[in-house]
């Protein structure tokens, strides 16, 4: 329910900011009556992720059970790849998005109503697409309880809450600080999925050393305890994990997170909006 929940409030705020910056854009330069035309393209957005989440759950349980290991690997090791990409971009990208949104915006103002929405659309869709795959990676080894769709839920209901506040100046967060935790986080929750991907391909005879343990701790671990719940669903840290699954994991966590941690802090994204710049204007990531 954690990871889920981490995932939810990264790129849901991610989104939060994208569309903040749009509505702060139309308001402050007097054509507040396009607003519907960016929360059409916002809502389009959010539909077309809802439905690929639905559409990958649904391809999921109508596989057979080769094919439904392999699928499971796929989408984990799509996903790795994609949170990676994600966690440096906003480390590098974001203190430009801004400036970058506002232009885009302005130049599909000039070409017609349904710029501005494909516009709104696009800055949205990738944000939401992300989510759905990351939450369907995350989740393969969970249960089929609805912790994991409780946990994104409140996630998103989280960001939307706080990317408000940020809109009305009336919340302050260093979002430096922010994205930079949630980043060391979700590295090791990529981890999990990348190590995860790695199993479903053993299981699915693709790659061989499944019952080639790394190591057995399942006597100190109790499987019935909640930090074993919490460690196996938030970085699927398990009790007898192959020699492979640990190699991928290490392979995976200690590069990336050297890299990220060696990232030049002039280039992390801009912290809270300005804090001396918030009372002049509502735009939280400029």
């Amino acid at each position: 329910m954690f990871a889920s929940y981490l995932i939810g409030l990264r790129e849901g705020l991610e989104a939060t900011l994208v569309v903040s910056i749009l509505v702060a854009f139309l308001v402050k330069s007097g054509k507040g009556d396009r607003l519907p035309l960016v929360w059409a393209g916002v809502g389009a957005a959010v539909a077309l992720s809802v439905a690929f989440g639905a559409l990958l759950t649904f391809t999921a349980a109508n596989l057979g059970s080769r094919q439904h290991e392999m699928f499971d690997a796929f989408a984990s090791l799509a996903a790795t790849v994609f949170v990676t990409f994600m966690i440096f971009w906003m480390r590098t990208a974001a203190r430009r998005m801004s400036g970058d949104l506002r232009e885009k915006l302005g130049d599909a103002l000039r070409l017609g109503s349904a710029a501005v929405v494909v516009v709104a659309f696009l800055s949205v869709a990738r944000e939401g697409l992300e989510t759905a795959l990351l939450w369907f990676a995350a989740v393969q080894g969970a249960t089929t309880s609805a912790s994991p769709l409780t946990g994104i839920t409140l996630g998103l209901l989280t960001s939307v809450a706080l990317g408000y506040g940020l809109y009305r100046s009336a919340v302050r967060i260093n979002l430096t600080k922010f994205f930079t935790w949630t980043g060391l986080l979700l590295i090791l929750v990529a981890a999990g999925i990348f190590k995860y991907g790695v199993h479903d391909l053993q299981e699915a005879g693709l790659l061989p050393g499944l019952s080639t343990y790394a190591f057995d701790i399942s006597g100190l671990l109790d499987p019935g305890a909640w930090y074993s719940t919490l460690l196996s669903g938030m970085f699927n840290i398990t009790a007898q994990p192959s020699v492979l699954e640990t190699v991928a994991w290490v392979a995976y966590a200690v590069p990336v997170l050297v890299l990220f941690l060696r990232r030049p802090s002039a280039k992390a994204p801009a912290g809270t909006a300005p804090q001396s710049q918030q009372p002049q204007s509502p735009q939280p990531a400029s």
